[in-house]
């Protein structure tokens, strides 16, 4: 694929920063995170990517029937429901956008009815597509509106004929009507129903649902800015809240004395516990519950913590979960966050009540859109 011009840029929008130099988009996003921040203080240069280009190891793809009969794959314009054809994308794993042109191929040789929206007729609806970056497993996920997959088998063996790297595919079921992609039942159709990757020397499962960065290279970077920050010496006590499969707890278990996990996606607890037992990590316990009200029964027990990893998603903390670590008053705690805006309340609210901004790191997760990850250390402020 040209790397110079992206042909879907217009109609997809998904790439707000196509068309300009890798070096500016990293301008831009510093000049962003230093004007949002700036009253919590000068952040360092942002860290970006010595290879902005298919750094994606997470890939969606839609399904469509066109009046020609043939099938479409693509994604969604950006704010609308329709389909944009894309055939390969500079920010997509390649060989997952290989797959899904050959699905989309396969679909029609096997007479697959595409999931129409409107009159909820018809089979495929998404395709989902996850790889090991370090691994180089792969999981291809069919998205169907039933568990009958008519000649599932000879279309799995026709798909990893083209394909050998596929080391798993599953038949997930989403018979509703709904903007979510996955349903909640998994059918494994080949191989073990999930992949393994590995990030920072610790062994990660992920299943279809897992949440797991999309950008493997420049996670180990803010993982281990975000580990390196919290000035682990062995003897701490840490908790790892939004703890999803238990990325952060578990890279940071080596350097704590104890890590406890919390979060709320069952799924996610049950994922992290094995994570945790398939790298023989023993000082780590994982907590199906709502971290804030986790931290406040702690401090309520006179629990004592020294570092709270904080990761919430897009729309930040909220005061509930802030206040409970206040009340906790761990000696460090270190954000890591995806939305700069939201990033800067919650950090007015920790000083407010008590925290001091120590450090402000950008680090470019997402070459080519204007999505930007800081990792921002905050310590107590003795009384």
């Amino acid at each position: 694929m040209n790397k110079e011009k992206c042909p879907f840029a217009k109609k997809c929008g998904g790439c707000q920063y196509q068309g300009m130099e890798y070096e500016e988009q990293l301008k831009e996003k510093e000049k962003y995170v230093r004007s949002t921040l700036k009253e919590f203080g000068k952040p360092e240069p942002i860290v970006g990517m010595e290879d902005p280009y298919f750094y994606r190891n997470k890939v969606h793809s839609v399904f469509k029937h066109h009046r020609s009969g043939d099938v479409i794959a693509g994604i969604y314009e950006e704010g609308s429901h329709r389909i944009v054809p894309v055939t390969e994308c500079q920010i997509e794993n390649q060989e997952a956008d290989a797959v899904i042109q050959t699905i989309r191929k396969l679909a029609k040789s096997f007479k697959i009815k595409i999931y129409n929206e409107d009159s909820e007729f018809g089979l495929l609806r998404h395709v989902l597509i996850r790889t090991g970056h370090a691994t180089g497993e792969m999981l291809v996920v069919l998205v169907a509106a039933s568990p009958v997959f008519p000649s599932k088998n000879n279309f799995v063996k026709a798909l990893r004929k083209e394909h050998p790297s596929i080391t798993s595919v599953v038949l997930n079921v989403n018979n509703k009507r709904t903007n979510m992609v996955l349903g909640d039942r998994n059918i494994t159709l080949y191989g073990k129903g999930y992949i393994e990757d590995v990030l920072c020397d610790c062994r990660f499962k992920i299943s279809p649902n897992s949440f797991y960065q999309v950008n493997p290279v420049q996670t180990e970077i803010l993982y281990k800015k975000a580990i390196k920050m919290a000035k682990l010496t062995g003897k701490e006590r840490v908790v790892d809240a939004y703890s999803g499969i238990g990325t952060i707890g578990l890279i940071a278990a080596s350097q704590a004395k104890e890590v406890i996990g919390v979060e709320l996606n069952k799924d996610a607890v049950r994922d992290a516990v094995g994570n945790a037992k398939r790298n023989g990590i023993k000082n780590i316990q994982f907590y199906q519950e709502d971290a804030g009200k986790f931290l406040v029964s702690m401090a309520e027990q006179g629990e004592k913590v020294d570092v709270v990893f904080m990761d919430p998603p897009r729309a930040g903390s909220d005061e509930a979960f802030l206040g409970s670590i206040v009340t906790i008053s761990p000696a460090r705690v270190v954000y890591v966050s995806c939305n700069p805006q939201t990033l800067a309340r919650d950090l007015l609210y920790m000083k407010k009540n008590g925290y001091k901004v120590e450090r402000i790191c950008p680090v470019d997760m997402f070459p080519f859109t204007n999505h930007v990850e800081t990792v921002v250390l905050m310590s107590r402020v003795n009384n």
